[in-house]
């Protein structure tokens, strides 16, 4: 790891060391994970803890959750994700999977989103476990999180198996360090249109599947028009309401042929507490209006709507107990809402207080040169040593 840091805040090298570990570990949410997992697994069973691991459907990715020490009060949760998103067609000055410091940042492809956060917890782990606490300690490692909270449901479930209780969960995502109270909710979904392919010369004779594609998304964008009119504002967050957008379309061979397939995908970001079944089913009953004129011409013409992913937001109260620790531990008031989604809000639906409070600056996140700056680690490390220093030591007698 190469390093020109200048001398203000800084990590300490054991943090560098493992946080350089895993981003050498090149888990794109299209790959696997279990490089990063069994590694982990495998840190923590030289400490004498165990570690559930909890697959996907292939057996090529895993969540990771492994609990530190016991006692008599319920345990923290400190929760990241280990995929990244890829490095395809990005321009970065530094090789993306090696940790790189340049003056006072460390650039490298999750070093903000989000093994920093991770690093830290697992620089925690040897020093909770020699402390004398009353409380365990609860790491959860989770896979696909960049393309809708995949992994963490599982995980979540198999809390839920075997009753676990807990105190709550802090969900390290890129904060600067700053406990977040609110994000919105992620949905997205896919429509396919199917209609009958003719020469262009003889449009009446085919079913235009791009032009009724385009019909629905433009319903699409005459809703989101709508909610951005009518709903309710909540200037916690910088859009202030509901949203509604198309990513993706394809469709179509030529441009002299009527084109029979054409596939989009859109998505709504919800305000906290929103659902998106009401919405889904709106544009629903506004495509299954157009099917009898596309029957009219062929008979087996469709459009078929399927969700890809769905994460609900998340909202807390500064006054909650989770929100209140975050905030003593990191030394920051909450800093309200923000527009990207995370697991915090599966957590909560699950009955686990949550709040997100991590490292590093979210608009450095996705981008090439990725980075987190060496001040964010610094504080983030404070953080977990605050941990241990607040929670209440074991009166049981040996």
């Amino acid at each position: 790891m190469s390093s020109t840091a200048s001398t203000h805040t800084q990590p300490s090298p054991e943090l560098l060391v493992m946080l350089e570990r895993l981003i050498g570990f090149a888990t794109v949410s299209r790959d696997s994970n279990l490089g990063l997992i069994e590694w982990v697994r495998d840190y923590l069973a030289g400490m004498g803890v165990s570690a559930r691991l909890t697959y996907d459907a292939s057996g090529r990715k895993a969540n990771l959750f492994a609990t530190l020490g016991e006692g008599s009060r319920p345990g923290l949760v400190l929760s990241g994700h280990t995929d990244v998103v890829p490095v395809d067609g990005q321009s970065w000055d530094t090789d993306p999977f090696k940790a790189t410091i340049i003056g006072d940042k460390l650039f490298g492809r999750g070093s903000a989103d989000m093994k920093g956060f991770i690093a830290n917890a697992l620089v925690l782990a040897p020093k909770y476990l020699a402390s004398n606490m009353d409380a365990p300690l609860h790491l959860a490692l989770s896979y696909d999180e960049e393309i809708g909270c995949i992994g963490v449901r599982s995980l979540i479930a198999d809390l839920q198996d075997i009753g676990l209780t807990t105190a709550g969960c802090i969900v390290g995502e890129p904060t600067m360090m700053q406990p977040i109270i609110a994000h919105k909710g992620t949905h997205r979904f896919r429509c396919c249109i199917t209609g009958r392919e003719a020469h262009s010369s003889y449009t009446t004779q085919g079913v235009n599947s791009i032009e009724y594609a385009a019909r629905i998304i433009v319903y699409i964008r005459q809703m989101a028009d709508r909610l951005a009119q009518l709903e309710a504002r909540d200037y916690a967050f910088t859009v202030p309401f509901t949203t509604l957008q198309t990513g993706t379309i394809k469709g179509g061979l030529a441009s002299n042929i009527v084109p029979k397939d054409c596939e989009f995908q859109f998505e709504a970001r919800t305000m906290p507490g929103a659902s998106s079944d009401r919405l889904y089913q709106e544009i629903q009953d506004f495509a299954a209006t157009l099917l009898p004129e596309m029957r009219r011409i062929e008979p087996n013409a469709a459009i078929q709507f399927e969700m890809l992913a769905s994460a609900p937001g998340l909202s807390v109260q500064e006054t909650d107990a989770i929100v209140k620790l975050a905030a003593a531990l990191a030394r920051n008031k909450p800093n309200g809402a923000v527009s990207y989604g995370t697991e915090a809000g599966l957590f909560q639906q699950a009955g686990i207080p949550s709040v997100i409070c991590g490292p590093g600056d979210i608009e450095q996140a996705h981008r090439p040169n990725e980075f987190v700056a060496l001040d964010q680690l610094g504080q983030c490390e404070e953080f977990m040593r605050r941990l241990i220093d607040s929670a209440p030591a074991s009166t049981a007698q040996g």
